[in-house]
């Protein structure tokens, strides 16, 4: 993998001879993997001087990918300088956060309006096309990209690209969830920091917001940026081999930056890490090469960031808080984006507002009158009719207490809001809630015997082998069965769901992210989804909106000998369907007929 910085700075371009090493111009970093699939991670004034060079060296017609994590204008406003986007018969994909009422391409035209600049969006000559993302997967050429919401005052994402044997994050702009983290607090690492620092795990490189010291921070609080300290503490605990500090502050002189780097440094030697840090300049070429100890995290072609959640005003935000300038601050972001706003009256627990009125977010206060706030929230999560055990839940707190946050957390609270926010964080904050949950589609957790379960489907000898009619038969018969036009033996495998046997469908896998598989393993009796597209599971998933269009399905667990489940049994209809209690046990008699076949003197045949 091949990668070129072209502009290293944040805010705002500043070229002169204090910046002269690292760079002046805004964020723009150019990368290629190894069979030549062209992608810019962001077009700041960076974009102007690799437009020129991509056009004397490049063959016409060119094509390439434009990732945006977001469009302040430090990110966006060398778009229309990018000599590419000017070329007939070149063509451009160009991705960035969906936003609330509003398209990347409306965004991106509105910085040339007439008002700003002399020629027009329609004006360039290369062909475009606009590409809406959410948090998810999808695929770039050959690279794998995986999307995930940043912490910033304006709907941001992280890009992690993966390649080549080799894994690239590019997160900036993003500011600790946890406050007191920005001091690259050493505390165990909770919530969305957690959840960040998993999306940078074991990645060769990071390129990383890193704009504040943490002495500079407490004046800079909800802008939206990074602190040294703490990118550099993240990279650490999720075992990232090359930090790259990035975004620095248009203050900041060169001789500022070799300072910083000698001071990351030594935070990572007292750390005992093995994270070698340095600071991104412009025109510095990192070569990455395949490392045989690297495992990709690719799952399979499912995508899943292009989905267009509606975000519309029947979506409603239930606001039980109980300190009058937070009631208020949450009721007036609730009320900008046009979104319905509930409230506890009185009367209501919380548990049965939930029940009844369906929020699609919740935002809660400890002290909430006599109720049991965090009670009122296991009970959400723990009944099995809720219709809220995957809304977000988030505290609306004064202060950090990572020992309260756990109790918190292990009573189903989401995340927090931390108090003072602004009216703006808190509408940023909403809508990146709101289109995650938005986007109906929810991969299954990992068994709880996970590795052992894996174990015990190695040993069995079963996955890669070639087609066998002992299998087959049983596609075959629950196919006519079950009156279905796809029946599948299943074999969940750590990234994936492979088909032993398959009737009615061409591929041989899928991505285990997105498989239904994936569920049905978790449990000793067979799942049922009469409807996919009406289950808050499934109905955003890949392979319900695309082929192979499932709406219904049914599958039951196969179980290997040490009692763990390697897959299922499961038939699939294209139709809204419901088995009765005889045709589930019919499916459940099927399985067990297909489990006889994994016993040990079974006849193997590998591809």
């Amino acid at each position: 993998m091949f990668i070129r910085f072209w502009g290293t700075r944040g805010s705002i371009a500043k070229p002169g001879p204090s910046t002269i090493r690292y760079g002046g111009n805004t964020s723009c970093v150019e990368l290629r993997s190894s069979r030549g699939t062209l992608v810019v991670l962001d077009c700041g004034t960076g974009a102007h001087g690799l437009g020129q060079a991509l056009a004397r060296s490049e063959p016409r017609p060119l094509h390439g990918h434009l990732l945006i994590g977001h469009t302040h204008w430090d990110h966006i406003q060398g778009f229309p300088f990018f000599t590419p986007l000017f070329v007939p018969g070149n063509e451009w994909h160009v991705y960035g956060p969906r936003g609330v009422g509003t398209s990347l391409r409306e965004t991106l035209s509105g910085q040339m309006q007439y008002n700003y600049s002399p020629i027009t969006l329609d004006a360039l000559g290369a062909t475009l096309h606009y590409h809406d993302l959410v948090e998810g997967t999808l695929e770039v050429g050959d690279i794998h990209v995986t999307t995930q919401y940043l912490n910033h005052p304006a709907l941001t994402l992280g890009y992690r690209l993966e390649v080549d044997g080799v894994t690239v994050v590019y997160s900036t702009d993003h500011e600790p969830h946890s406050r007191i983290r920005a001091s690259g607090s050493t505390e165990p690492i909770v919530g969305q920091d957690s959840r960040h620092a998993q999306f940078l795990a074991d990645a060769d490189l990071v390129i990383h917001d890193a704009q504040y010291t943490a002495d500079e921070y407490p004046s800079k609080t909800g802008w939206g940026h990074s602190t040294i300290e703490y990118a550099v503490e993240l990279a650490v605990c999720a075992r990232v081999r090359r930090l790259a500090l990035f975004h620095h502050d248009p203050a900041r002189d060169d001789a500022a930056i070799d300072r910083l780097v000698d001071s990351a440094r030594d935070r990572v030697a007292r750390a005992h890490g093995v994270t070698r840090v340095f600071a991104a300049a412009e025109g510095l070429v990192l070569e990455l090469a395949r490392d045989a100890a690297v495992t990709s995290s690719i799952g399979g072609p499912a995508e899943t960031a292009r989905t267009n959640p509606a975000l519309t005003a029947d979506r409603s935000v239930l606001v039980a808080v109980v300190d009058p300038l937070v009631d208020r601050r949450l009721r007036d972001a609730v009320d900008a984006d046009g979104l319905q706003l509930l409230t506890v009256q009185a009367g209501d627990t919380l548990a049965s507002l939930v029940q009844s009125e369906r929020p699609s977010l919740i935002f809660v206060q400890r002290a909430l009158r006599d109720d049991d706030v965090l009670q009122s929230c296991r009970s959400v999560r723990r009944d099995p009719a809720s219709t809220a055990k995957n809304v977000p839940i988030v505290m609306a707190r004064e202060g950090e207490s990572p020992a309260e946050q756990q109790l918190e957390a292990e009573a189903g609270i989401t995340d927090w809001l931390i108090w003072p926010f602004s009216e703006t964080y808190a509408r940023t904050r909403i809508r990146a809630w709101l289109l995650g949950e938005a986007c109906r589609w929810k991969p299954a957790p990992m068994a709880p015997d996970e590795d052992r379960r894996l174990g015990a489907l190695q040993e069995c000898g079963l996955l890669d082998t070639a087609a066998e009619e002992r299998f087959d038969r049983f596609t075959r018969i629950a196919a006519a069965l079950f009156d279905v036009p796809i029946a599948l033996v299943t074999l969940v495998d750590r990234d994936r769901q492979w088909f032993k046997s398959r009737r009615g469908l061409d591929v041989s896998e899928t991505a285990r992210d997105s498989a239904f598989c994936a569920h049905a393993i978790l449990s000793d009796d067979v799942l049922q989804v009469q409807d996919a597209l009406a289950d808050d599971r499934f109905a955003d998933n890949p392979l319900v909106t695309g082929e192979p269009r499932v709406r219904f399905y049914a599958g039951a667990p196969l179980t290997l000998k040490n009692g763990t489940h390697a897959g299922t049994l499961c038939v699939i209809d294209h139709r809204a369907r419901n088995l009765d209690n005889g045709q589930l046990q019919l499916l459940r008699d099927l399985a067990k007929l297909v489990e006889r076949e994994f016993q040990p003197g079974s006849a193997v045949v590998r591809n």
